[in-house]
C-alpha cells in the first residue's frame, strides 16, 4: 500500500499548489504587458485586444469550473486535481512556444481549464478533510497560495525581463509548468476525500481515512466516530432527495446556500481586487512610474497582499466570516471612492502616455503618491478580508450531495466576472478613467449590505451543521451566536464506548447512536 499523507497542513501545502498556478498566470501576464519585448513581439496590442488576451484565461476557467463538479463527483476529488495538473502543463507548453496572439490566447484558455478545476475543487477537497476548528485556516491557504504564486512569478518575470527579446517571457511562461509537475507527484500520496468515499458507499474506506487524518489510524477514537456518524447521516439525507442535477442547487432547501456561495464569489470580483493584480502597471504609469520601477513597485503590493492574508489565516476562526465580509466591504468602498476623488481632482487628460494608447490620464506630485497609497491599502484590506474569506465560505455552505457542483458554480461565477472585468478594465481606463473606481465603490457598498443581510456565520461549525443553519430560518445576522454541538456528540460517543458500544462497527445500533449524537 502506498504511503498517504495524514497531516492536514501538509495536504494543504501541496494541494494549494493549484492556487499558486492561478497566481502564476496572473503575474505571467501582468508583469509583461508593459514591456518592450512583449509589445514588439505581439505588435503592440491595443486596449481591447490586450483585454481579450488577459481575459482568455478567465474564459477557460469558467468552462473548467462548470465541468469540475461533475468530474469530481464521478472520479473523485484527487483524480480531478490530477487531470487538471496535466492540462496545465499542456497549456504552459503552448504559451511558451507562442508565435502569435492566437496561439497565446489558446494557451491561456487551456491553462484556464486547469485553473477552473483547481479553484473549485481544492477548497472542496480541503474542507472535506479538515476538522471544523481549523477548516477556515486550511481552506484559506488556497488564497494564500494564489498570492504566493503571484509574487513568485512576478519575481521570476522581473528576473527574466533582463533577458533580451522574446526569450524573456518564454522562459517565464515555461517555468509555470514546474509546480504542476510537483503537484502531479504529490497527488500519488494524497488520500481520497472521506466524504466522497461515503457518497460511493465505501464506508470502510471512509472510516479508515477519517481515522488516518484525525487519530493516527485509531478508528475507535470518539472524534472519528462522531464525524463518521455525521457523514453517514448527511449521506442518508442526500439519498432521500431526488437527483435534479444542477437545478437542485436552486431548490427550496438549497437556494439560500447557493445564493450565498455564488454572491460571495461575485462580490469578491466586483470589489476590484483582482483588477489591481492584473492592471496595477497602468495605475503606476498614470502616476508617472514606468519600466522596472513599476515592476518592483507592483511587487510591493503583492508582498502586502501575501502578508495580510497570512495574518488573517491565524485569526479567521476567531473572527468568523461575516465580520470579514462586512468590514472589508466598508473599507474597500471608501478606498475606491478616495482613489476616484484624487484622480478626478488632481489628474488631467493626455492623448496617450509615453505611446501607450490605453492610458489617457496622468496624476503627479503628492496626489499621485496618495493614489498609490490608497491602492496599497486597498490590497491590504482585500487580503485581510474578502480574498481568503470568499473561497473559505463557498467551500462550507453546500451539503455533501451538492458540494462539488455548488462549488463549481461558485468558481464559475468568479471566473465569468473575472473574464468580464479583465476585458472591461483596459477600455474603462482608456475611456472613463477615474470613474472606473466609482463603479467599483458602488459594488463594494452593495456587497457590504448583501453580506450583512444574507450571509450566515459558518465559523466553528461542522459541514453538516452548516447545512442545518441555512434551513433553520434564523436571520443571518443572528447566526454568530449559534454554537457547534460537535463536542457534545463526541462526549455521547465516549459514554457509549464506555459500555462497549461502537456504533460505526455495529449497523444494528446505528439508529440508536444517531439519536444519541444528533440533537437537531
Amino acid at each position: 500500500m502506498v504511503y498517504k499523507f495524514s497531516n492536514v497542513y501538509v495536504l494543504a501545502a501541496f494541494g494549494t499548489i493549484g492556487g499558486a498556478l492561478f497566481g502564476f498566470d496572473i503575474s505571467s501576464m501582468s508583469a509583461w504587458i508593459g514591456t518592450e519585448s512583449y509589445l514588439d513581439y505581439f505588435d503592440n496590442p491595443d486596449a481591447t485586444l490586450q483585454g481579450g488576451i488577459t481575459a482568455s484565461m478567465s474564459a477557460g476557467s469558467f468552462v473548467g469550473a462548470l465541468g469540475a463538479g461533475f468530474l469530481s463527483d464521478r472520479l473523485g476529488r484527487r483524480w480531478s486535481l490530477f487531470i487538471a495538473s496535466c492540462i496545465w502543463i499542456v497549456g504552459s507548453v503552448i504559451q511558451l512556444s507562442s508565435q502569435n496572439v492566437a496561439q497565446l490566447v489558446v494557451g491561456r484558455i487551456v491553462n484556464g481549464l486547469c485553473v477552473g478545476i483547481m479553484s473549485s475543487q481544492i477548497p472542496v477537497y480541503l474542507a472535506e478533510l479538515s476538522p471544523a476548528r481549523i477548516r477556515g485556516r486550511v481552506v484559506g491557504i488556497q488564497q494564500w497560495a494564489i498570492e504566493w504564486g503571484i509574487l513568485i512569478m512576478y519575481m521570476i518575470s522581473y528576473g527574466c525581463s533582463f533577458i533580451d527579446g522574446p526569450a524573456g517571457f518564454r522562459t517565464a511562461w515555461g517555468v509555470q509548468a514546474v509546480p504542476a509537475a510537483v503537484l502531479l507527484v504529490a497527488l500519488i500520496f494524497f488520500p481520497e476525500s472521506p466524504r466522497w468515499l461515503a457518497s460511493k458507499d465505501r464506508w470502510d474506506d471512509c472510516l479508515f481515512t477519517l481515522a488516518h487524518l484525525h487519530a493516527n489510524g485509531d478508528t475507535e477514537n470518539p472524534i472519528v466516530q462522531a464525524e463518521y456518524l455525521e457523514v453517514r447521516e448527511a449521506q442518508r439525507i442526500a439519498l432521500e432527495g431526488k437527483d435534479l442535477g444542477v437545478i437542485g442547487l436552486f431548490g427550496p432547501k438549497m437556494w439560500r446556500a447557493t445564493t450565498a456561495g455564488v454572491f460571495a464569489q461575485l462580490w469578491q470580483q466586483l470589489l476590484g481586487g483582482n483588477v489591481m493584480m492584473y492592471y496595477i502597471v497602468y495605475v503606476f504609469n498614470m502616476a508617472g512610474i514606468y519600466g522596472n520601477t513599476a515592476l518592483y513597485s507592483s511587487a510591493i503590493q503583492y508582498v502586502i497582499f501575501l502578508l495580510t492574508t497570512g495574518f488573517t489565516l491565524i485569526f479567521i476562526e476567531k473572527v468568523g466570516r461575516r465580520q470579514l465580509f462586512v468590514y472589508g466591504g466598508i473599507l474597500a468602498c471608501a478606498l475606491n471612492f478616495a482613489v476616484a476623488g484624487l484622480m478626478a481632482a488632481h489628474g488631467h487628460y493626455v492623448p496617450n502616455l509615453r505611446g501607450d494608447s490605453t492610458v489617457h490620464w496622468q496624476v503627479g506630485g503628492s496626489p499621485a503618491k496618495g493614489v498609490i497609497a490608497c491602492c496599497y491599502i486597498f490590497v491590504g484590506i482585500y487580503g485581510f478580508t474578502w480574498a481568503p474569506a470568499a473561497w473559505v465560505y463557498c467551500a462550507e455552505v453546500f451539503p455533501l450531495k451538492w458540494r462539488a457542483k455548488g462549488m463549481g458554480l461558485c468558481a464559475a461565477t468568479n471566473w465569468i466576472f473575472n473574464f468580464a472585468l479583465a476585458y472591461f478594465v483596459p477600455p474603462a481606463f482608456s475611456n472613463i478613467v477615474w470613474k472606473t473606481y466609482l463603479i467599483f465603490g458602488v459594488f463594494c457598498f452593495c456587497a457590504t449590505v448583501h453580506a450583512f443581510l444574507g450571509f450566515p456565520e459558518t465559523a466553528g461549525k461542522t459541514l453538516e451543521e452548516i447545512d442545518h443553519i441555512f434551513n433553520s430560518g434564523v436571520a443571518p445576522w443572528k447566526t454568530s451566536t449559534i454554537s457547534s454541538s460537535f463536542a457534545d456528540k463526541v462526549h455521547a460517543i465516549e459514554e457509549k464506548q464506555g459500555v462497549g458500544v461502537r456504533p460505526a462497527d455495529d449497523p444494528e445500533k446505528m439508529d440508536i447512536a444517531n439519536a444519541a449524537v444528533h440533537n437537531e
